[in-house]
């Protein structure tokens, strides 16, 4: 569930708590989580290094450490925090990274979906994802010409990863929305003009989600706040805070999908 606004918020809870601290072992509950090594390797590899700093790519946490980077992704349930020294390790913490000061860093799981890749060139996985929303390279015309040159549902386009990094179903039914762009729409047809609305729209959803801590709609991420502002996910049958009409829900790229009728024609 965790989009670009919960996983940038994630980190930057983390950043002050992380940043130049020493992890000194690793607890590793559940080796699948383990994407590139062994518990046993993984352990050995990461005690003893520093966390330089923290950072985000698209959905990923990333801890760059002395020699390597930890790349997390949360996918479904994943959740991180620190703890004080006194922590009992919860049911569904996956792995554990203990640090200098007795603090540690859990990484929870129920769904044990969630991933953690630990390498010397973090580039080879990172590279495949497309343009953060926010890049300044991203203008309109680029926008555009790369909305062009697919024929693909709108919707089932702007979740795709390597089109564009960081969206996932919450932000995309809002973004658009606010872009009055159907979810059905064939992405080849969207002019000039909608595709610069659209992208304002992305950026406009993911910088209020971030303001507001995120999403909390479940029981895995909380603290969020940005629930209380949807337009239309989750509100399938209530009536559309801009024309009235009852909010609608439909299937698009196997995504459950909000939208208004009215202010999004197809």
């Amino acid at each position: 569930m965790p989009e670009l606004p919960e996983v940038e918020t994630i980190a930057r809870n983390l950043r002050p708590a992380l940043e130049n601290r020493v992890i000194t072992h690793v607890d590793v509950f559940w080796p699948k989580t383990l994407a590139t090594h062994t518990p046993a390797d993984f352990a050995r590899q990461v005690s003893g290094q520093t966390v330089q700093a923290v950072g985000r790519r698209a959905k990923y946490l990333l801890l760059h450490l002395d020699t390597a980077t930890l790349i997390f992704h949360l996918r479904m349930s994943g959740d991180m925090n620190v703890f004080p020294a006194d922590y009992t390790p919860a049911k569904h913490d996956r792995v554990i990274f203990h640090l200098l000061d007795g603090r540690m860093l859990a990484f929870n799981d129920t769904r044990k979906f969630g991933r953690i890749w630990l390498t010397g060139a973090p580039q080879r996985l990172l590279d495949r994802l497309g343009p953060e929303p926010f890049d300044a390279q991203l203008t309109p015309e680029v926008f555009a010409a790369r909305l062009g040159r697919h024929k693909r549902q709108i919707k089932a386009l702007l979740l795709d990863q390597h089109f564009i990094a960081g969206l996932g179903n919450i932000y995309t039914d809002e973004a658009l929305f606010r872009a009055g762009l159907h979810p059905r729409k064939g992405s080849h047809t969207v002019n000039a003009a909608q595709a610069a609305r659209l992208l304002a729209s992305i950026r406009t959803v993911l910088e209020a989600g971030i303001q507001h801590n995120g999403t909390s709609i479940d029981w895995v991420y909380r603290g969020g706040k940005f629930q209380d502002y949807l337009q239309v996910y989750g509100r399938t049958g209530l009536p559309c805070k801009q024309c009235g009409t009852p909010i609608q829900k439909i299937r698009v790229a196997q995504r459950g999908t909000h939208f208004c009728p009215q202010c999004q024609k197809e």
